[in-house]
């Protein structure tokens, strides 16, 4: 993005606000393909015979290698290595195809490569998001980074609807054909629209002489590291183990399930989008980014474990969605923020990297979330335990945030490693 001079002022081009938009649409079908195994759930139980414990390591498939490649910085040291329009797009190609295959494969070893290379795909694009909007203004950067995380309950909420009436009518292999092939059409827009290497380039020569061990001395990057894995703990869980909650406890038929889902993830969409607009004002006004951002996470995440009340509510199905409901609300508080603190701490020199073992070590909770919900549910024959001990996750990462993140302002680092603060 020839985001330098325009950062300078403050303000955002009209080409820069159509590129955020391109991301956006681009998180929106990450996480419809990441989301419709969920959807699919009881036909593929059924054609492979899997129990809740094999069910929930095929979901855990996708995130070993979208976490690991993160984790250990390899598509971070991409993104910040070579041009990013280019390094989306590869991993673009790649996970939509995979998610054609996955309606075209016949054995259950087959479909758990799918997943595999459905991460290996979407592991580029958060290090992406995040070497572009490190170089924005900071008073856009609450809004874009709460557009980019609407479309990650977006996603699953579209699929949800689409997938829905989709599997009413037809076998559940068109879901992944239609949605794989279909949104390879992304491709055209951001291609003639995309950044361009010669632009975000200011941090490249710093970006070369920094690593991944300096980033691991600092305090707040731990703080944020916890906190991520442990607000994508509770999305993960809802978005991976709700529909087949409501389905298999709740006896919900498929049509109301996706509503319920749908309806669930529109909430926490909203709530982000509006409180990422909500902060970015507070900080245009004058109010300090550290106090905004960190009570907007650590704030959101203690609301959000309020989940843990399902687990005494769990047999009246209107009051348990309502719990969920002020649970989503904190949810969307809390992800509204996360990405902007962590864009801004690493700044431009090392957005991809930092972003890169962040994401990693988050979606670690991916592997954990739907194997420890299947685990309980085999072995205590209901999901009730598994939202409360989703909703204490919740409240570890709200202390984390509060707790270990400090001034929320660019890491300074050119000092040595040994002595590195927060600015």
């Amino acid at each position: 993005m020839a985001a330098v001079t325009e950062t300078a002022k403050g303000r955002m081009t009209g080409r820069e606000w159509t590129v955020v938009g391109l991301l956006v649409l681009s998180v929106v079908i990450n996480y419809v393909d990441r989301s419709n195994l969920a959807l699919a759930a009881q036909p593929i139980q059924r054609e492979f015979t899997l129990s809740p414990v094999q069910y929930g390591e095929l979901l855990s498939a996708f995130s070993w290698t979208y976490a690991l490649l993160q984790l250990l910085g390899t598509v971070g040291w991409v993104t910040d290595r070579f041009p990013v329009g280019w390094v989306m797009v590869g991993g673009y190609v790649l996970w939509t195809a995979s998610t054609a295959l996955t309606g075209l494969v016949t054995g259950f070893a087959a479909l758990y490569a799918t997943r595999l290379l459905l991460g290996v795909g979407e592991s580029v694009a958060y290090p992406c998001y995040s070497r572009v909007f490190a170089e924005m203004p900071q008073t856009a950067r609450g809004r874009a980074n709460a557009f980019i995380d609407a479309g990650t309950k977006l996603g699953p909420a579209l699929g949800a609807l689409l997938g829905g009436m989709i599997l009413e009518h037809y076998h559940w292999r068109v879901l992944f054909v239609a949605l794989g092939a279909g949104g390879l059409l992304w491709i055209i827009p951001w291609i003639a629209l995309m950044p361009r290497p010669e632009e975000g380039t200011a941090a490249k020569s710093s970006a070369s002489r920094l690593s991944i061990v300096r980033l691991l001395r600092v305090k707040s990057a731990w703080g944020a590291f916890i906190g991520h894995f442990c607000g994508n703990y509770f999305y993960y869980f809802l978005m991976l183990w709700l529909p087949n909650y409501l389905m298999g406890e709740q006896k919900m038929g498929i049509g109301a399930a996706s509503r319920v889902t749908s309806a669930v993830f529109l909430l926490t969409a909203t709530t982000t989008v509006a409180m990422g607009w909500v902060s970015d004002h507070l900080i245009a006004a004058g109010a300090s980014p550290t106090l905004v951002r960190r009570a907007a996470t650590g704030g959101g995440l203690t609301l959000a474990s309020s989940l843990m009340v399902l687990a005494l509510v769990d047999h009246n199905i209107r009051l348990s969605i309502g719990v969920m409901c002020v649970a989503c609300v904190g949810f969307g508080t809390y992800a509204s923020n996360h990405w902007a603190i962590t864009q801004t701490l690493a700044g431009p020199a090392i957005a991809g990297r930092w972003s890169s073992v962040q994401n990693g070590v988050a979606n670690l909770s991916g592997v954990a979330a739907p194997w420890i919900a299947g685990w309980i549910l085999q072995n205590r024959g209901s999901s009730r335990m598994a939202f409360a001990f989703t909703g204490a996750v919740a409240l570890v990462g709200g202390l984390a945030w509060w707790l270990l993140v400090e001034k929320v302002e660019e890491v300074r680092w050119g000092v040595d490693a040994l002595d590195m603060e927060e600015v």
